[in-house]
């Protein structure tokens, strides 16, 4: 296989949205909720205090340019109430105070201001990887991108094809809806293409605005959820066929599994007022087994050494912190402590979906303990239910 991949380049939302401020805006929205009175508890349980969102959260919990006769008219309703018997005068009240009734944003309102951040963040991460990795616009043969919560056509491809100038006969693979497994499955693909091509060069640039689904009417404790975990974040890695200078990991082999049935444990919902993550309770348990399948691809991988053989980081995002304890309970007792270290540490400040991988990735490029010939897996799963790992060894 052997696809090498560069620092990659993170762009943290810019806006800095506290739990708190978050618990304060939902408990006052929704008072008699059955879980406010546990709100604190499920907050810190997270064991996130801060995230970084493309937009301020003021944006996210405004209401729509509406009202609450948006959807009939007033003449409908002025209508509608004559002919039930009403009074002129009475007509006329309730009109008015239906009209005072702020209506929640709409779709386009939600999305637009957060396509153009997500844009603009994504532009700003592709221009950081192709900097890093000491090439020019003019230098990419193909790219891959994803940013499955802002639906748009044309996409984040042909945005960055513009803004970037790309040369007219780059290959695009926009892959909009690989969601949380965006970082895993852009590298297996990625790896493919050089492996098909060595002078080939792969930009991949993932830009997500998880804090689109924040929705302010919701009153279930999945929504509750939601709201506390997902942050924004661009990012964006190069990938080439033949090792260069900067080139910090090499990637070896990659691995998919999908779980038949499952297509509705998590999904993204688009709704009259926008964008809706639900989630179902079962969707830990069955993303543990895509965890125990992963182990046992690499048990076969290394059969032959069985005991020698570990990882000496694992970079994985599988959606939250209670999976990321099954991986450490079912590790091997022999693979050494810590290697989930920076997965656990990129979580304390959001979700970030298709972006966490890299995030993670960066992370351990950055505290600068890894030494070449260290062995990695990056691993991701995302709804579907699917996953990706690949496995690599650090230059």
């Amino acid at each position: 296989m052997a696809a090498y991949l560069c620092p990659p380049a993170v762009i943290h939302g810019e806006h800095a949205v506290k739990t708190s401020e978050i618990v304060a805006e939902v408990r006052d929205r929704h008072p008699h909720a059955a879980w406010t009175p546990r709100i604190d508890g499920i907050a810190a349980s997270t064991g996130i205090e801060t995230r970084g969102w493309m937009l301020p959260l003021e944006t996210a919990v405004a209401p729509g340019k509406g009202n609450g006769l948006r959807a009939v008219g007033i003449e409908p309703a002025q209508q509608a109430l004559t002919r039930d018997g009403f009074a002129q005068q009475d007509v006329d009240r309730v009109v008015a105070a239906l009209e005072s009734i702020p209506a929640p944003q709409t779709v386009q309102e939600r999305t637009a201001p957060a396509w153009e951040a997500v844009q603009a963040y994504g532009e700003r991460a592709a221009r950081g990887a192709l900097q890093t990795a000491g090439l020019d616009a003019a230098d990419v043969d193909c790219l891959i991108t994803s940013h499955s919560t802002t639906p748009a056509l044309p996409g984040l491809d042909m945005t960055l094809t513009n803004r970037l100038r790309l040369r007219s006969d780059v290959m695009l693979l926009p892959a909009t809806q690989w969601a949380c497994i965006a970082g895993t499955r852009s590298l297996a693909l990625a790896a493919d293409l050089v492996a098909a091509d060595p002078d080939r060069v792969v930009l991949v640039v993932i830009s997500e605005a998880l804090s689109t689904t924040y929705q302010p009417a919701d009153d279930t404790l999945e929504s509750l959820i939601v709201r506390l975990l997902f942050a924004d974040t661009a990012v964006a890695a190069v990938v080439t066929g033949r090792p260069r200078p900067e080139s910090v990991l090499r990637l070896d082999a990659a691995w998919h599994h999908t779980l038949p049935g499952t297509q509705d444990l998590h999904r993204l919902e688009t709704r009259a007022d926008g964008a809706h993550f639900v989630m179902d309770r079962r969707g830990p348990r069955a993303v543990q087994e895509t965890v125990t399948a992963m182990w046992e691809w690499l048990r076969a991988r290394y059969q032959d050494d069985p005991d020698a053989w570990h990882p000496d980081v694992l970079l994985a995002h599988p959606g939250g912190t209670r999976v990321l304890e099954y991986m450490e309970q079912t590790m091997p007792d022999t693979w050494p402590p810590g290697l989930l270290d920076h997965s656990r540490d990129s979580y304390t400040s959001g979700n970030r979906g298709g972006a966490a991988v890299f995030d993670i990735l960066r992370r351990a490029h950055d505290a600068g303990l890894r030494k070449p010939g260290d062995r990695a897996v990056l691993y991701a799963a995302a709804p579907g239910l699917t996953a990706t790992a690949l496995e690599g060894q650090w230059l």
